[in-house]
């Protein structure tokens, strides 16, 4: 007996990272906070006699970059498709999508970490629909959104999985979807072997943890119960049959004749092609071999672009090395402390590289540093202003004046210090330090406190 072989492809749905929807003005919000149908127009409700605007331009910008991080064909010429279907989220009755019966993709024939691409192509999203309620949410409605469709090449769930983080990381490079939102996938399984045997389709799983859960569930439930061409859910404990599974003929595609064939001179697709950065995989190669970094650090920048790019400004004026740590840990220190990503603060690299080398330089402490380096959320500024009380103290005269002081007001931990608790030495050094604002330098003060106390 041959035992079956399983056979796995993905269509990837993400909200692309526009201002404005796909064929009208309205403001392109994809998150459900927004207060219910308050960005909609005619146009993307679905009014009578209304005619969609021409598309979106940073929309097709960003599913060409997608297609060309995707290492896709991208074709110089696409025809718009009403896709129909009748659901109450469909104010027209159809939907606007490049793909469908004879249509042609943005991009094709492509291949990311191993794994065939299909298409991209792009289209709008439905409004969204509350089947318990009845009530429907236009905001939604005319979202420009991708779909990236794979060859079934996948063969197991761990496979699935640790190719959509890769290919999350990537998205986020070039900043085409919006990361909030997320991304959705309907899932294809298969264990028949017959050349494009029967699969079924789950619809809309919405984390990696379930894309993993329902593959695994759905291969033991084919293994059971044998592979039919269908439609399923995820529960989010197993998947159940919605409907038999639509093929083209049943959505009547034909070429939407309100909006015009889109064309694509080489010269604007070599562009931006040109603008593209480097992939996560490039940008990891190179922080090892170019900037000496360790794997596990390196691996911890080139998971967030605007990190990995403000480090390697930063490293411009101030050695990687030195830089390292200031950056992955006492920056992603403060950014997280406020609830903040990089981009969503104004941090500047030349700010950055001012404060490290006057660490660098010994001009200030650590401490103080990272004291200043608080203050730099939301906005960044020159340090210049602030070295003239910022200075480091490293005169022991200087700094023993501070430690009389401290030892005055805290006799109790002078006496548990002879008592031999060491932990009240650095209690003693913490109050110099606050006393001097950060200013002293540690050593000498440790030095300056020892020397005292044993008086």
């Amino acid at each position: 007996m041959v035992e079956n072989k399983v056979k796995i492809g993905l269509e990837i749905h993400g909200y692309l990272q526009t201002q404005e929807k796909l064929f009208c003005k309205c403001k392109a919000e994809r998150h459900s906070s927004e207060k219910p149908n308050t960005n909609i127009c005619p146009i993307c409700t679905g009014q009578p006699g209304c005619k969609p605007m021409l598309p979106n331009s940073e929309a097709i910008k960003k599913i060409i970059q997608i297609g060309l991080m995707l290492n896709c064909k991208i074709n110089p010429s696409f025809v718009w498709q009403r896709k129909h279907y009748d659901w109450p989220d469909l104010p027209k009755g159809y939907q606007n999508t490049i793909s469908g019966s004879y249509s042609i993709p943005v991009g094709e024939k492509g291949n990311f970490e191993g794994i065939g691409i299909t298409e991209v192509h792009l289209e709008e999203d439905p409004a969204s629909w509350n089947p318990e309620t009845g009530c429907i949410d236009y905001n939604r409605s005319g979202l420009p959104l991708v779909e990236i469709v794979t060859e079934p090449d996948f063969s197991s769930s761990k496979e699935v999985t640790e190719w959509l983080k890769k290919l999350i990381l990537t998205l986020s490079y070039i900043k085409a979807v919006d990361k909030n939102a997320g991304l959705k996938a309907d899932v294809n399984v298969s264990i028949n072997q017959k050349a494009g045997g029967n699969r079924a389709e789950i619809k809309n799983i919405s984390s990696i943890e379930d894309i993993r859960n329902a593959i695994e569930y759905e291969i033991i439930r084919q293994e059971k119960e044998g592979t039919q061409l269908e439609t399923r859910r995820w529960t989010g404990e197993k998947t159940e049959k919605m409907r038999g599974k639509e093929e083209a003929a049943d959505y009547r595609f034909i070429p939407e004749p309100d909006l015009p064939i889109i064309k694509l001179e080489k010269k604007r697709i070599d562009k931006i092609k040109s603008k593209l950065p480097e992939t996560p995989a490039e940008k990891l190669s190179k922080l090892i071999k170019k900037h000496k970094i360790d794997k596990k650090s390196a691996e911890v920048l080139h998971r967030n672009f605007e990190l990995v790019e403000f480090f390697e400004k930063v490293s411009e004026k101030i050695s990687p090395e030195f830089a390292l740590s200031w950056v992955t840990i006492e920056l992603l220190r403060v950014l997280n402390y406020n609830h903040k990503s990089l981009d969503e603060v104004d941090i500047k690299p030349e700010h950055f590289s001012e404060l490290l080398e006057a660490v660098k330089e010994k001009k200030i402490t650590e401490l103080k540093a990272k004291q200043i380096l608080n203050s730099f959320v939301p906005k960044s500024h020159s340090i210049s202003s602030e070295m003239k009380n910022s200075g480091r103290i490293i005169d022991e005269k200087e700094i023993e004046k501070f430690v009389l002081q401290v030892l005055a007001k805290n006799k109790q931990a002078h006496e548990d210090y002879k008592a031999g608790k060491q932990e009240s030495l650095n209690f003693l050094l913490g109050e110099i330090m606050k006393l001097s604002s950060k200013r002293a330098d540690f050593s000498v003060a440790r030095k300056v406190l020892i020397k005292l106390l044993k008086k």
